[in-house]
């Protein structure tokens, strides 16, 4: 089933998890940022949502957060580690086939209080672009969103 309720209210926590040669951080995590907050303010994922950037969306580091929603504030808890964001180039036999894009990877968790227990985990791969295409960071926000709408709005598995 879908993460997304559209009469649930949710408690989105998010997080980067950035590989240790990652370039150009800071503005991933804007593009991130504002790709989050632009879906969640739009998509009808959920009636009411409180996104909230943490420092690490590892279930130990989160369990407080569970243990909030729990006291009847958000019907769902939904952890999101950005673990990918950005452009994509592959040089393949030659320099003038180029296969490129954008790439967005995440890892989301979901919990439904107050059976918390364990969380439902899975895995956004998301991909735009393919052979001649060289797309820069100008389009992040919207592929954030694009990866979110796949994942959550539709069936992960799908």
């Amino acid at each position: 089933a879908p993460v997304c309720d559209a009469d649930a209210a949710a408690l989105v926590l998010w997080a980067p998890e950035w590989r240790p040669d990652q370039k150009d951080v800071v503005a991933r995590e804007e593009a991130a940022a504002s790709g989050l907050a632009a879906f969640f303010a739009a998509s009808g994922c959920f009636a009411r949502t409180e996104l909230r950037r943490v420092p690490d969306v590892a279930p130990s580091a989160i369990a407080a957060q569970v243990a909030d929603a729990r006291g009847g504030a958000f019907d769902v808890v939904v952890a999101i580690a950005v673990r990918e964001l950005g452009p994509v180039v592959r040089v393949l036999a030659s320099p003038a086939l180029v296969d490129g894009g954008t790439e967005v990877v995440l890892q989301v968790s979901s919990w439904v209080p107050p059976d918390a227990a364990e969380p439902r985990v899975f895995t956004v791969r998301w991909q735009n672009g393919g052979p001649g295409v060289v797309k820069g960071v100008e389009s992040l926000p919207h592929d954030m969103q694009e990866a979110l709408a796949a994942g959550l709005l539709r069936r992960p598995d799908a």
